[in-house]
């Protein structure tokens, strides 16, 4: 089974980058042992980088280092998106 890396990019105080991590946290926690995941939550006001990049854009959620959502998170979609990178 391959391992999805899951990285939430956001801010504190930030009700988008909330609701986004309830999605993805709930769709992780469905899935279970069916799949391999890991979570990681990057803060844009931590790194200047991801700031520049995606000040406007977040939340951001990127599967394996690419970008699979921003804003809003669509839990069908992450669902088959996390079945396919484990599979």
């Amino acid at each position: 089974m391959t391992i999805a890396r899951l990285t939430l990019i956001g801010k504190p105080e930030c009700h988008l980058c909330d609701d986004a991590r309830e999605v993805v946290t709930s769709v992780v926690s469905e899935l279970g042992a069916a799949a391999s995941v890991t979570l990681e939550e990057l803060s844009i006001l931590d790194d200047a980088a991801l700031n520049d990049k995606y000040w406007e854009e977040i939340p951001v959620l990127l599967i394996n280092g690419a970008v699979h959502n921003i804003w809003r998170i669509d839990p069908v979609r992450l669902r088959a998106a996390l079945v396919e990178a484990t599979a």
